[in-house]
């Protein structure tokens, strides 16, 4: 694992699930973390968790699909901890309906939260890393939804391909800055979006079965990809689309 000692890292959605997963992991590396999530509750049990590794631990209630929250977290995050090097956009919403009957209010309950809230939140970040000077990383957390079909949640994978074109744009116009841009796919992975527990033991075999790990990931499964995404002497490494999936996606 890379050294993050001396790294600020926020993670969006980081109260739970893939985004508590990354957060454990870049504090375990060294960095302090601040957390956004709309749930207090959830918030202050996440916070406590982090805690326990020994860095410095911010949780904040943001609803990433209000840009007056996004600008207001980002500024609280940056007074509390004095600078961000690194920003995971991760919170997600999920949703299902059978495209004919997807009213255009479901298309855009999914789409504000998936896709303009992580549009408002690299902006912001990238704001500040640019008056920095310094460099630092910004990370899209898309899904495999965005390389295989979804029925039913169109809205969902459509974002999350978004999430895929918008990194590899700021890829390229940031890359002056020492500004990189990737992206992280998960697969089926255990979290309150996706709960086995609560899910057709039919489809949790069928998924598994494709999986060449055999198994469904877990959040603490994208732990290292966020520590090497948000390690800073990964200089040449930008535009990208790191899949963590167990191979579903090749099988």
């Amino acid at each position: 694992m890379a050294d993050l000692s001396g790294l600020v890292v926020v993670v969006t959605g980081g109260n739970g699930g893939i985004g508590l997963g990354m957060a454990t992991a870049v504090a375990e590396a060294g960095a302090d973390v601040v957390i956004w999530g709309r749930n207090g509750d959830k918030n202050a049990a996440a916070e406590a968790e982090l805690r326990a590794t020994g860095r410095r631990v911010l949780a904040l209630e943001c609803d990433v699909s209000d840009e007056q929250q996004i600008i207001d977290a980002f500024a609280a995050s940056v007074a509390a901890m004095g600078k961000v090097d690194s920003l995971f956009a991760n919170a997600g919403i999920g949703g299902y309906a059978p495209f004919v009957d997807m009213s255009l209010a479901e298309w855009r309950r999914v789409q504000a939260v998936n896709l303009d809230g992580v549009f408002l939140s690299l902006r912001e970040a990238a704001r500040h890393l640019v008056e920095r000077g310094e460099g630092g990383s910004l990370i899209g957390v898309s899904s495999t939804s965005a390389i295989h079909g979804a029925p039913g949640m169109e809205h969902y994978a459509s974002a999350k391909a978004g999430v895929t074109a918008l990194i590899r744009s700021c890829a390229v116009e940031l890359a002056r800055h020492k500004i990189r841009c990737n992206t992280i796919l998960p697969g089926w992975t255990e979290s309150g979006m996706l709960d086995p527990s609560t899910s057709s033991p039919t489809f949790i075999e069928n998924t598994t079965k494709r999986t060449p790990v055999r198994r469904w990931g877990v959040p603490a499964d994208l732990g290292p990809a966020a520590v090497f995404l948000a390690d800073p002497t990964n200089l040449f490494h930008t535009g990208d689309q790191l899949v963590v999936d167990g191979g579903y996606t090749v099988f």
